[in-house]
C-alpha cells in the first residue's frame, strides 16, 4: 500500500513541478527541456522501485533538477551565446535549390525528410521550396517561393 500511496504522490509532485518549471507542446521542446523531464521522471521512478525508496530524497532531488532548470532558462533568457550553446541554432538544410550537404549529413537528415516537411505544407515539387531550415526544437521548417 505504501507503493501505491508514493506512487500517487510522486505523479501529482511530478505534474506540479513541470507546471511550475515551465510548459511547452511538445513539438516545441527543446532537446534541453526533453531531458528534464525524462530525468526527473527518472529520479521519482528510482524512489519507486530503487534500494532506498526515500520519497524524501527523491522530492530533494527533483527540486534540485527543476531549481537548476529554472536558473538556466533565466540564463538562456538573458544571453543568447548561452541560448545558444544550450538549444543550439537552426541550421540552413536547403537554399535557393541547393542542398547544405555537410549540414545534412551532420544533423542526419535527409533529402527524403525535407521533402516529407514540404509535402506537410502542401509542396509537392523542389522547385517549390526556396529554404529549408532544421529549428532549435527538431522540425524542418519550410519556406516556399517562386523560382
Amino acid at each position: 500500500m505504501a507503493a501505491i500511496l508514493r506512487a500517487a504522490f510522486g505523479y501529482c509532485f511530478l505534474i506540479f513541478t513541470v507546471r511550475v518549471v515551465g510548459r511547452r507542446p511538445g513539438k516545441q521542446m527543446t532537446p534541453f527541456e526533453f531531458v528534464l523531464i525524462f530525468f526527473i521522471g527518472g529520479l521519482m521512478l528510482t524512489a519507486m522501485v530503487g534500494d532506498e525508496a526515500s520519497l524524501t530524497n527523491a522530492i530533494g532531488q527533483i527540486m534540485t533538477i527543476a531549481i537548476m532548470h529554472y536558473g538556466i532558462a533565466w540564463l538562456r533568457q538573458r544571453s543568447p551565446r548561452f541560448a545558444s550553446m544550450t538549444d543550439g541554432t537552426p541550421l540552413v538544410l536547403l537554399e535557393k535549390g541547393q542542398w547544405r550537404i555537410g549540414t545534412m549529413f551532420n544533423s542526419r537528415i535527409t533529402d527524403d525528410d525535407v521533402m516529407a516537411a514540404a509535402r506537410d505544407k502542401g509542396l509537392s515539387q523542389l522547385a517549390q521550396v526556396e529554404y529549408a531550415i532544421l529549428e532549435r526544437n527538431g522540425e524542418i521548417s519550410i519556406v516556399s517561393g517562386d523560382r
